[in-house]
């Protein structure tokens, strides 16, 4: 992890972020990944201390690993992160638009955030695997 400063401080502040689509849809298709990255990465340049390590969705949840500074609430980085994708892709994508009403958000209320310290690594990978589909294991017959 890379060591950040301020002014007046410095930090090392990583955070695992979860959230959800709103009733679970599966809207995050793959087509829909490039412009839901172009907000982020909007989003975050409106915020030059914020940084994002890592991203990867499954159809109907994204995962991030981000680096938030101590004068932003970890709350309300992911509620501009989750605002400005939402009105981003409705307005990309007519099918979204269709499904979530104008005054709606297509995100679900809250998240999971947890803090990264030394399982980094494992977070990473963690991250990086979503989205994938797991081979079925066969039984072992002893």
């Amino acid at each position: 992890m890379r060591l950040q400063h301020l002014n007046h401080s410095t930090y090392q502040h990583q955070y695992h972020i979860v959230w959800c689509t709103r009733g679970r849809r599966n809207i995050l298709q793959s087509y829909v990944l490039p412009q839901l990255k172009k907000s982020f990465q909007e989003t975050i340049r409106k915020y030059p201390t914020l940084f994002l390590h890592a991203m990867n969705t499954d159809e109907d949840h994204v995962h991030l690993q981000l680096e938030v500074p101590p004068n932003i609430a970890v709350s309300d980085a992911i509620r501009a992160l989750k605002a400005e994708s939402s009105l981003s892709l409705r307005k990309k994508f007519p099918f979204i638009k269709k499904i979530y009403l104008e005054k709606d958000g297509i995100w679900a209320t809250g998240y999971f955030s947890s803090t990264i310290g030394l399982n980094e690594q494992q977070i990473q990978k963690y991250i990086d695997y979503q989205g994938k589909k797991e081979k079925p294991q066969r039984s072992r017959l002893w």
